[in-house]
């Protein structure tokens, strides 16, 4: 069927650990938009949907809108999705589902593919992250900006302009990883890991962007950082970020800085 891809289904090898691909119907596909889908059994309880094999953003965006349809239709034997860059994790129930998980997921694939998408595929609206780049935030920054053979200024400028996704969540409770960095200000994370790194830190690992949410080690470089609480166990949701939300960041001076710290302490 034209715009149809194909799932495949991968089961461990109980003698080699390996996985052996499951022969399914024709009929068992799904408009990903992509090559193909891999569903692989995590251990007894959990099910690994494939997306794709690169971070790219068109593939984390097919994550999150299928992990939002599959929340939609939830299922009874549905305990959670977690998405990540390229992969979207389905933790079953398996004295609902039985002992067969991987074709339990693959048929509701397909009656995703034949139902509509009720869901929306609007991209919501774009959170402004405040940053103040004060050098006393940034102790990356200038080697960034030699790194990159930029000024500061226009590494600020670079940093500030994308619109960003939050591809996923992890390391610390609340830290988003972010896709949509200039690829110019791509740069190695450190050679020796800081042992403190002040929460709100808005920093680069690689070609990846993010936020520590709390005081933690950390090698990503630092060129800024957020009044922002980006975790509160004490909230609901705790996490001010989810998995993909859009973000910018808005340049603050250090007046403003501490204007909203002080506030968010009150």
């Amino acid at each position: 069927m034209p715009g149809m891809r194909a799932i495949e289904v991968r089961r461990a090898h109980a003698d080699q650990g390996q996985h052996r691909p499951l022969c399914l119907p024709a009929a068992s596909r799904y408009a990903a938009g992509m090559d193909a889908y891999v569903l692989e059994a995590m251990g007894e309880e959990a099910v690994l949907l494939r997306l794709g094999d690169q971070v790219a953003a068109d593939t984390n965006r097919a994550v999150h809108s299928l992990a939002k349809r599959l929340r939609a239709r939830a299922p009874a034997w549905l305990r959670d999705c977690v998405p990540a860059y390229a992969t979207l994790a389905l933790f079953v129930d398996t004295d609902i589902v039985g002992c067969d998980p991987l074709r339990r997921v693959a048929a509701l694939l397909r009656e995703l593919e034949a139902a509509p998408d009720v869901t929306g595929r609007g991209h919501g609206a774009v959170l402004e992250v405040p940053v103040c780049y004060d050098s006393d935030f940034a102790p990356d920054l200038a080697a960034l900006a030699a790194h990159a053979g930029l000024t500061t200024e226009e590494v600020i400028r670079r940093h500030h302009a994308p619109v960003y996704q939050v591809a996923m969540t992890g390391f610390a409770p609340g830290f988003p990883y972010l896709l949509g960095l200039d690829p110019l200000l791509a740069m190695p994370r450190l050679g020796t890991p800081r042992t403190s790194v002040p929460a709100g830190s808005v920093a680069i690992g690689g070609a990846q962007a993010g936020i520590y949410p709390r005081e933690s080690p950390g090698g990503w470089r630092l060129l800024g950082r957020t009044p922002l609480t980006l975790f509160d166990a004490r909230r609901d949701p705790p996490a001010l970020l989810s998995p993909g939300d859009r973000l910018c960041f808005v340049p603050i001076d250090r007046l403003r800085f501490d204007s909203l710290s002080e506030n968010r302490t009150r």
